[in-house]
């Protein structure tokens, strides 16, 4: 038999016979149970948090996008096309040019992205389930979807032929010129419809004909800026991009959904971290309790360690007792208040218990990442409590 295991088993389950160092090990264990459900509670809140905020982008964004390393545009050929539909993960690609621009609206003028689009857009992008009001644009015409703080800065409806909007493109060239009004190739378009994602976002592009922004930049028909790659979810990422740059002769840049938001992942991801070490640290805080419950145990019981000591185990077994207490007392703290904190989530994520607004459930996600990460955190921290505590049986304390 493991008596060092038997016996710290003992100590746990056992009251002991001073009734302060029973009220301090009910503190200690409190302290591990609500840390570990506070640091699991405020994960998944963050986890919620940051799947919320990229729903956003998500809506406005593919799974991936082709663009030229070097210059603003490339030219694609047949060939070129029928390759990406041939390559295993692809579900559909959508040719497009980006470009800033000027919009001009009863004398009002706002420089933003004109977004040229061909059919395929509404395959590879869900921008089509957050028009606001009005329709998506049709091939081949001059209608514009603009977004919700464009529409509301330049106090614009839809399909209002008296007063039109004017997009302005400088015209490609070098040297002087005399009339202003020559610097730029002008359209004018009739809006149709109006998306609303987030308030960014919102501000961000005014998406039109691929035809109609070819025209505007002095474009050939298969000349392109980008091209935009919705893949199956199961699909091998990494592959298809070695595949598309195969394609292009790596002439081309491939960026996934992380990468064309480089900077917002990484403040939600610097947001993440420091909420888990700012609860780390409180949960270490409550870890010095275990630690004055530990040795307030082995000085109560200094007279059983004396006895077990001429009875022939070694000092080392007799530490080895409290730093597997002290083990075990953050193992079952910390699955009982993972139990709470799942708990919770479960009743949030179903109930909707807490709300942002009345209509707007505070996001959270339950994962198993974070029941490990919040697991490892606890038996970790505590084995290192335990064993500062256990090292302090020694002989002379016995002596």
């Amino acid at each position: 038999m493991n008596f060092p295991l038997y016996i710290a088993k003992r100590y746990i389950f056992s009251s002991s016979k001073n009734n302060a160092i029973n009220i301090i090990n009910r503190i200690a264990s409190m302290g591990i149970i609500v840390g570990a459900m506070a640091l699991f509670i405020f994960l998944s809140v963050f986890s919620g948090l940051k799947v919320f905020t990229l729903s956003f982008s998500n809506d406005i964004d593919p799974d991936l996008k082709i663009s030229r390393t070097l210059g603003k545009s490339f030219f694609i050929s047949p060939l070129q096309e029928k390759q990406i539909k041939e390559i295993d993960g692809v579900v559909s690609y959508s040719k497009i040019i980006e470009e800033r621009v000027l919009f001009i609206f009863n004398e009002k003028q706002e420089v933003t992205y004109l977004k040229g689009v061909d059919p395929n857009f509404s395959k590879v992008n869900a921008i089509q389930k957050k028009l606001f009001n009005g329709q998506w644009l049709k091939k081949d015409t001059y209608q514009v979807v603009v977004g919700y703080g464009i529409a509301d800065k330049f106090s614009m409806g839809l399909l209002d032929f008296n007063n039109p909007l004017e997009v302005l493109v400088p015209k490609p060239g070098k040297g002087t010129i005399e009339n202003p009004e020559e610097a730029f190739n002008k359209e004018v378009v009739i809006p149709v419809g109006i998306y609303a994602i987030s308030e960014d976002l919102d501000s961000k592009y005014v998406f039109a004909d691929l035809g109609l922004a070819q025209e505007l930049l002095k474009y050939k028909p298969n000349q392109i800026s980008g091209i935009e790659v919705k893949i199956k979810k199961d699909a091998d990422e990494n592959a298809i991009v070695n595949k598309l740059q195969n394609i292009f002769n790596n002439k081309i840049t491939v960026k996934n959904r992380a990468q064309l938001n480089e900077s917002l992942y990484k403040m939600l991801n610097t947001e993440n971290i420091a909420v888990y070490l700012i609860f780390t640290l409180v949960i270490i805080i409550a870890l010095f309790n275990l630690i004055g419950a530990l040795i307030m145990m082995i000085l109560d019981k200094k007279g059983n360690l004396r006895t077990l000591l001429n009875l022939g185990s070694e000092i080392k077994d007799l530490r080895k007792i409290f730093l597997l207490q002290g083990t075990l007392i953050s193992i079952f703290g910390g699955i009982i208040g993972l139990t709470l904190g799942i708990i919770i989530i479960l009743l949030q994520q179903h109930y909707e218990l807490v709300m942002i607004t009345p209509t707007l459930a505070y996001p959270v996600v339950f994962s198993i990442e974070n029941v490990l990460i919040v697991l490892a955190t606890i038996v970790s921290l505590g084995f290192i409590a335990s064993l500062i505590a256990s090292s302090r049986v020694s002989q002379k304390l016995l002596d």
